[in-house]
């Protein structure tokens, strides 16, 4: 029996505090993108909506596997 890894639940909360950041950091940016004419405020918040998503895949993959792209394995 193997021991469980600490990892994939720390990532949860990782991944959770990501989002809330990212949700508040657009939350203080909307006065400025209120301003903005309506076709290009969906797309700032189309690609707010995308952004966040990018540091998930490595830190998918630590949690999968403990690799980061300076692990030498």
């Amino acid at each position: 029996m193997t021991t469980p890894s600490w990892r994939k639940p720390f990532g949860a909360f990782l991944i959770l505090f990501i989002i809330l950041i990212w949700a508040g950091l657009v939350l203080l940016a909307s006065p400025l993108i209120e301003r903005l004419p309506t076709l290009i405020q969906a797309i700032v918040y189309i690609i707010a909506g995308m952004v966040w998503i990018m540091p998930l895949k490595p830190l998918l993959a630590w949690m999968e596997a403990g690799v980061t792209s300076g692990d030498q394995r």
